[in-house]
């Protein structure tokens, strides 16, 4: 074995004229995180304790796109997805609809461990969530002042918002929206960064899991699902590695991205940097995304094909590493 590694993100595509503060932001909280999640594993807790218990922290701290902070859909509403994989014996559990569960991740695990199903959505799934005991809260607590902001400028952009923590002059005009070279499902976007939040860990037995959280996109219609609770496109584990996605989720979803580097690593032979490296470059097609993964012999990589990702990872052997670019 190679000792444990974990890897944390933060969604991939980031405005290149992002404020020095907000970046400085982000790297404080992804290096909290990260310092909880190596405090976890120094005590010896399983890889599927340790990122659960790190997508909690981001879920509850509102500066990227899920939990409290969540994009708006067009009814200014928050719908959150989440999924969470343990790679032993590629248990996993996953959640779309909800809107009063304060930490989806964690529902998603009561979906593992405690139903006989792997995937609960909508009224079903909150009402297992209160019958286990989850806790609830408001629909408005997930929402924020400037997400509100960020919705009405969407609004009048008629346009699904990606970029909507960072409303630069000109960005969210509707002219801006039909000009803009992404597009999704064939429809012009804004500039692209979606910000979910995820993790991947291989403890120290050579454990590996995944977990995925999300608001989704801002102005999203009622009932849109993408790749963050969806096996094998958001989220994977298995025996080989663990894999967590960010961005396009419609390409990510096309592409069954996270498995893709499994399969990559186990019918090619290829060790995890190859495999991350392979499936960003040949099965994105023209979508934009990022991940990051852990493999069982304690190698953590992440890879993107977007401006940047939030991101940092770090290793037993004391290597630790926060960017953004």
């Amino acid at each position: 074995m190679g000792g444990w590694a974990i890897a944390v993100h933060g969604g991939a595509g980031v405005d290149p004229n992002l404020p020095q503060e907000r970046q400085e932001e982000a790297k404080r909280l992804l290096s909290r995180c990260l310092e909880i999640g190596i405090s976890a594993l120094r005590s010896n807790l399983p890889a599927i304790d340790v990122v659960e218990l790190v997508v909690r922290e981001l879920e509850t701290d509102p500066l990227f796109n899920s939990g409290r902070g969540s994009a708006l859909t067009e009814n200014g509403t928050v719908e959150m997805e989440a999924s969470i994989m343990d790679g032993p014996k590629r248990r996993c559990g996953a959640v779309s609809g909800i809107t009063r569960v304060k930490n989806p991740v964690s529902l998603a695990r009561l979906v593992m461990e405690k139903s006989p199903h792997s995937y609960l959505a909508f009224s079903g799934a909150e009402e297992f969530a209160m019958k286990q005991g989850a806790e609830m809260v408001d629909n408005e607590y997930f929402i924020t002042e400037e997400n509100v902001g960020m919705l009405k400028l969407a609004k009048e952009a008629n346009s699904i918002l990606f970029d909507y923590r960072i409303p630069t002059i000109g960005t969210c005009g509707a002219g801006a929206a039909m000009e803009s070279p992404l597009q999704m499902n064939g429809l012009p976007i804004s500039v692209y960064a979606p910000e979910t939040v995820g993790c991947v860990v291989v403890d120290k037995e050579g454990r590996c899991a995944a977990a995925t959280s999300t608001g989704g996109l801002m102005n999203k219609m009622m009932g849109r699902i993408g790749d963050s609770p969806l096996i094998g496109s958001g989220t994977y584990a298995c025996n080989l590695c663990g894999v967590s996605c960010t961005g396009e989720g419609e390409a990510i979803i096309r592409s069954t991205l996270a498995r893709e580097v499994a399969a990559v690593m186990e019918y090619k032979g290829l060790n995890l940097h190859e495999a991350v490296d392979y499936v960003i470059k040949h099965r994105l097609d023209e979508g934009k995304a990022g991940l990051i993964a852990v493999s069982s012999t304690g190698e953590v990589a992440c890879g993107f094909n977007t401006t940047g990702m939030f991101r940092g990872c770090a290793t037993e052997d004391g290597f630790m590493e926060v960017g953004v670019w």
